[in-house]
């Protein structure tokens, strides 16, 4: 029988006339089970299609699959601006975005690998006691009649249960009472029994002494095991699940033997708790540490708030509450016992040897302690708090857990053991776990789980990170690579994918395994659509969308739509041309060489770093490269922009940041332009962040119909009370808790989503009202505002650096990081006063196009020509090959990197042969000359 065609619809979503944001009532197809991506300039309009219409449509249609209580907030969810929507398959958008703000979410519980992981500990864990490291366990009545059984034959034993200390004799007539009530006639006491049918035969008992039920007695022998069971059951039910055996004619080393139901360590006494998954939950009361209620830090004393520059001696004031009149007695009484212990007074203190710093920090201690008694005093509290900050809580090592939690063990490992393991070791611990038979039968399905979605975390290029990882401060990309590496653990069927860069943050060497990982997604039966600009991606996508021509009111049409091989014959597509050689980044006619003005860093030791020196040539621009997880953000972000700003300031570095060399006349100041939000509210936005808008509002404040009205520059400010709508307070929108679902932002009712009040808005200049003028695109600005050079100058900026397209009220909250980076150079580029200062970027190329690209490096060498330096960390080629000098770490990831690999100009480092990142630059050089 012949199979029947599928309709356009089973085979692909279909969309006509979409006019989404700056979309031109485009038609485009996107194929079912197969691999899409949409690319195209900055601002051309793939986030529109992607996000605002495939994906926003898939959504609405879930929401109204469901419950009437959902169904009520329908009408108020906008649907996308289209004609019509075919075959879109329930959708699941993961956004280059960090959204988790919480410290209680880490990398192992939000994949999931942590509540399987909890699973295989009160399963399968085994209780180790603290004190004796031996193993705990809970005698069950079979294994004690296993035990006895395996004694010699015929050997004579007394089957016990003990009896609590008595002291007077009321206390022990009320016990043998109550004993001779339940059936019990006989003590054992010493090895001598004692019927108590008469009070006058107890005589020689001492009830202070350990005293003994006789439950039966016994000659070992096949024939007795059923026997033997009975008595050790009614032992266990008469004593709290306690039984004790005593061979009565004992060899050397033998006679009693104490067996009980309860989960205590047999020598020690020590009670455990039952190993259940809520133990080894920080996230739950019973399991957190009750120190710091699960947050593995507390509020304590803050050494380096006590000693903030540790260069000073101790004569000189290192230990800054001692310098206070009030207190200085203390360390006059520090100075007389020096001498004994041979303390210099006059030795800068991060020189003084382990004994004399162990003894001024005992003296330390003991004067905060006496300040904790007089803490009721108001003064000395105010005084206590300026030198307390966060610590790792000293119950629980920053493990969060309970004792009892971290008593439990699996191949030698606890489950703060493993939370510390990068996911590339945790993988290879749970691939080689050593587990007994009845471990493995029981523990079979859940390590199945834990392996897979270890390896799916590897295989998205994130082995570097470990299972405590904060999920707060992962990157952009790290969170969407988490949540596809979830999403693959899921293993959903049918689904639309729809991603937003997942390159991001992987170096080229990862790009390879992140494109297998997606193939792996269709081959299941997904579609996956993706916003993307990298080469290789592109070059395996079954499907292209490339939108332009240009940015903003010039983009918004589909250029091309195909196949690989059409777009690489096209000639209408900028991609295209990319791609298929005819445009390039160029190579830098002559790169800048190395001059004398260096900056040294000298002992970066945090996290994976292994001591590294490190120099920088000033004026000129660096790359910091290497493959993810060897230690670019550690040293740039963590150790070199905090010891220069240390520098700077005067003050002592964080321990392990490093120590700072340069001349002072070569260096003056420090900017870090990272990719986080540039506000965290729609009334932040480019205008108000290049501090434009302030000259706006002074034109509109100047109009004749604003002074007759008595309207000031304030009114027109969304930001304060005046001339805003009060209903959104100046948003536009407002957001209602969906509960079950993520919050719904929707059009404020009384502004209609124009923000202010009616009266504001009738004030024109020059024919538009403020909402009107906060609705252009920064291109449009620059001619609208042609005539006013206080706002073009600022807005020029914006062009140059590649965000002609954007609004100047989009806010700030719909902005990618890359955007929200270079919104920030453009800032400092407004500013000229770049000369002598080091501006560091974390990977700007995110959300670039090739052309783009371009333009990004002529911001980067105007501003070296304004006497800055400029520090990248970057893993776009075309910004590696433009860079004049190379530091590049690795070898590899995690403990396998935090060395610097090579260092030199890009044509240095491609002879470099341990350089995984001059192996891809190298094809990178050849094809660009």
């Amino acid at each position: 029988m012949a199979r029947a065609l599928k309709s356009p619809e089973q085979q692909s979503i279909v969309v006509r006339g979409a006019r989404v944001h700056n979309l031109k009532n485009i038609d485009f197809e996107i194929p079912h089970n197969a691999l899409t991506v949409v690319t195209g300039v900055s601002g051309s309009g793939k986030s529109s299609l992607a996000f605002d219409t495939v994906y926003a449509e898939g959504q609405r249609r879930y929401i109204e699959s469901l419950s009437a209580y959902a169904r009520q907030f329908l009408e108020r969810i906008e649907k996308p601006d289209i004609d019509e929507a075919i075959g879109i398959a329930p959708a699941i958008s993961i956004r280059q975005r960090n959204t988790t703000r919480t410290p209680r979410s880490t990398v192992g519980t939000s994949t999931e690998v942590n509540d399987y992981i909890r699973l295989l500990f009160a399963r399968a864990g085994v209780t180790i006691c603290r004190d004796c490291s031996t193993p705990v366990e809970r005698d069950t009545v079979d294994q004690v009649a296993d035990t006895v059984m395996s004694w010699p034959d015929g050997a004579r034993i007394y089957v016990l249960f003990p009896i609590p200390r008595l002291e007077t004799e009321s206390e022990v007539a009320d016990c043998l009472g109550n004993l001779k009530r339940r059936g019990f006639g006989k003590l054992l006491q010493d090895g001598n029994t004692y019927a108590y049918s008469r009070p006058d035969s107890l005589i020689d008992v001492d009830f202070n002494r350990p005293t003994y039920v006789l439950v039966d007695r016994l000659r070992v022998d096949a024939e007795i095991r059923q026997r033997l069971i009975d008595s050790i059951e009614i032992c266990f039910h008469e004593n709290e699940g306690e039984v004790v055996i005593q061979i009565a004619d004992p060899a050397e080393g033998e006679g009693l033997y104490r067996f009980n139901e309860r989960f205590e360590c047999k020598k020690c006494g020590i009670r455990y708790e039952d190993p259940e998954p809520r133990l080894f939950s920080f996230n739950n009361p019973y399991g957190a540490c009750a120190r710091c209620q699960g947050f593995g830090n507390t509020i304590d004393l803050d050494m380096n708030l006590v000693i903030p520059d540790r260069g000073k001696s101790l004569a000189q004031g290192a230990v800054e509450p001692w310098s206070k009149p009030r207190y200085r007695r203390y360390l006059n009484e520090l100075k007389k016992k020096s001498d004994a212990r041979s303390v210099p007074l006059d030795v800068p203190y991060r020189n003084l040897n382990p004994d004399q710093l162990s003894f001024v920090d005992e003296h330390i201690r003991a004067f905060f302690r006496y300040l904790e008694a007089k803490k009721y005093k108001l003064h000395v509290r105010v005084f206590l708090s300026r030198y307390r900050g966060y610590t790792v809580c000293p119950e629980c090592g920053g493990s969060r857990l309970r004792q009892e939690a971290r008593d439990i063990f699996i191949d030698g490992k606890n489950i703060a053991e493993i939370s510390r393991m990068s996911t590339a070791e945790a993988a290879q611990f749970f691939e080689d776990v050593k587990l007994t038979p009845l471990q493995s039968e029981i523990a079979a399905r859940v390590l199945s789980e834990i392996r897979t979605r270890l390896k799916f975390l590897n295989d998205v290029g994130l082995q570097y990170l470990t299972l405590d990882r904060l999920s707060s401060t992962l990157s952009g990309g790290e969170a969407q690579r988490i949540q596809l590496a979830t999403s693959l653990g899921s293993s959903l069927v049918g689904a639309l994918y729809v991603l937003d860069e997942p390159s991001i943050g992987l170096h080229p060497r990862d790009g390879a395994r992140l494109i297998e990982i997606l193939g792996r997604l269709r081959q299941l039966g997904n579609t996956v659509l993706l916003v993307e600009h990298d080469a290789e991606m592109i070059c395996s996508a079954d499907w292209i969308l490339d939108l332009g021509p240009g940015a903003g009111e010039h983009g918004g049409q589909v250029v091309f739509e195909g196949s690989l091989e059409d777009l690489l014959r096209t000639t209408s597509s900028l991609t295209g041309k990319y791609l298929n050689g005819e445009l390039k980044v160029p190579i830098p006619r002559q790169r800048r060489k190395p001059g004398k003005q260096r900056l040294i860093l000298r002992g970066a030791s945090k996290h994976n770093l292994r001591n590294l020196d490190i120099d920088i040539p000033l004026g000129i621009m660096t790359c910091v490269t290497g493959v993810s997880g060897s230690g670019k953000s550690t040293l740039v972000h963590n150790c070199l922009y905090e010891a220069v700003r240390a520098y700077l300031q005067g003050t002592e570095p964080e321990s392990g940041s490093g120590q700072v060399e340069t001349n002072p006349k070569w260096l003056n100041d420090v900017v870090l332009v990272d990719q986080s939000p540039i506000g965290r509210t729609p009334r932040s936005n480019p205008v108000t962040y290049m501090k434009a808008f302030d000259q706006v509002r002074d034109l509109f404040a100047s109009t004749r119909e604003a002074q007759a009205a008595g309207y000031s520059a304030g009114s027109f400010s969304f930001n304060i009370p005046g001339g805003r709508c009060e209903t959104c307070q100046g948003d536009g929108t407002v957001t209602v808790e969906m509960q079950f679902l993520a919050d719904v932002e929707l059009i404020c009712e009384e502004c209609k989503g124009m923000r202010y009040k009616s009266g504001v808005l009738n004030v024109l200049y020059r024919g538009k009202n403020i909402y009107n003028v906060l609705g252009l695109t920064v291109r449009e600005a620059l001619s609208f505002f042609s005539s006013v050079g206080r706002v073009t100058k600022k807005l020029t900026m914006l062009e140059e650096v590649g965000l002609g397209y954007l609004r100047l009220g989009q806010a700030a909250t719909t902005l990618s990081g890359g955007e929200a980076q270079r919104i920030k150079l453009a800032s400092y580029l407004a500013r000229e006063t770049s000369n002598k200062t080091l501006f560091i970027f974390d990977e700007p190329t995110t959300g670039l196009h090739f052309d783009d690209i371009n333009k990004l490096l002529a911001a980067f060498q105007r501003l070296i020509r304004a006497g800055a330096t400029v520090l990248i960390i970057e893993h776009n080629l075309d910004v590696v090959k433009s860079a004049d000098w190379i530091i590049d770490l690795g070898p590899e990831g995690g403990d396998g990197g935090g060395r610097v690999v090579a260092i030199g100009t890009p044509e240095e480092i491609v002879r470099k042969r341990r350089s995984i990142t001059g192996r891809y630059l190298k094809p990178v050089l050849a094809r660009s000359e």
